[in-house]
């Protein structure tokens, strides 16, 4: 959490993320330039377009866990602010006449408080035909079908590797590093990944192997034995 919040490291390497997004972006955009297809880009929420650190320092500062009724609170604040390069990137893309799907997982009943804190930031198409959040289901890929029905979509930006593709739903760590190796020429081009070493799928999927029971003491046991020493 101190990493994202005060490092220049955290900062540089978004501007670099949306950087690179703004160049495959015009690439694209000079190859399309006969194609009547609406253009689109679809993005993640949660540290990729906002920052959530302060909810991450207050679970520190309380000693909590994560909890469902603490984030919806937290949300409700509207307080989250742009990732750094966040803004600019996606102002940059609706100028190009490139609309933004939001697809978070994110639940259903935050659409109001999500819409409002993107909206007072200034992020274009933040309104509820193009902020998607969840449902049923945490998997996106439905979500992501109903974008690319009717809209060419130029790339995507996330956080978390399930947010580019389903091949990386509920996968354990040695499949999800299988798969980031095998899919390699996609990262910088297609999919562009954003930093966020608070949470994820790496943990939650990956080393924890999708149990959310352990207690603290077994998390601790599970992360000393998946480090890699001498």
């Amino acid at each position: 959490v101190l990493w994202q919040q005060q490092s220049a490291e955290y900062k540089a390497l978004c501007y670099q993320a949306f950087n690179l997004a703004k160049m495959q972006l015009d690439k694209t955009t000079q190859q399309l330039t006969m194609d009547r297809t609406p253009l689109a880009i679809i993005t993640d929420i949660d540290e990729t377009v906002l920052d959530n650190s302060p909810y991450n320092a207050k679970m520190i500062a309380t000693d909590q866990e994560y909890s469902k009724a603490d984030w919806i609170e937290w949300g409700q604040l509207r307080n989250a602010q742009p990732v750094p390069g966040a803004l600019e990137f996606f102002t940059y893309a609706k100028s190009k006449g490139v609309e933004i799907f939001y697809i978070s997982n994110r639940y259903a009943i935050q659409q109001k408080e999500t819409q409002a804190n993107l909206a007072q930031l200034g992020f274009p198409d933040a309104d509820s035909a193009h902020i998607l959040l969840r449902t049923t289901t945490s998997g996106k890929e439905e979500r992501r079908k109903t974008v690319t029905q009717e809209h060419r979509v130029l790339l995507l930006l996330g956080d978390n590797l399930s947010d580019f593709d389903q091949v990386f739903d509920k996968k354990q760590t040695d499949e999800r590093n299988a798969l980031a190796e095998e899919m390699k020429q996609k990262f910088g081009t297609a999919f562009i990944v954003l930093p966020n070493p608070m949470y994820g799928d790496w943990e939650t999927k990956g080393i924890y192997q999708g149990n959310y029971n352990w207690t603290p003491a077994q998390k601790d046991s599970i992360r000393k034995a998946t480090l890699k020493s001498y």
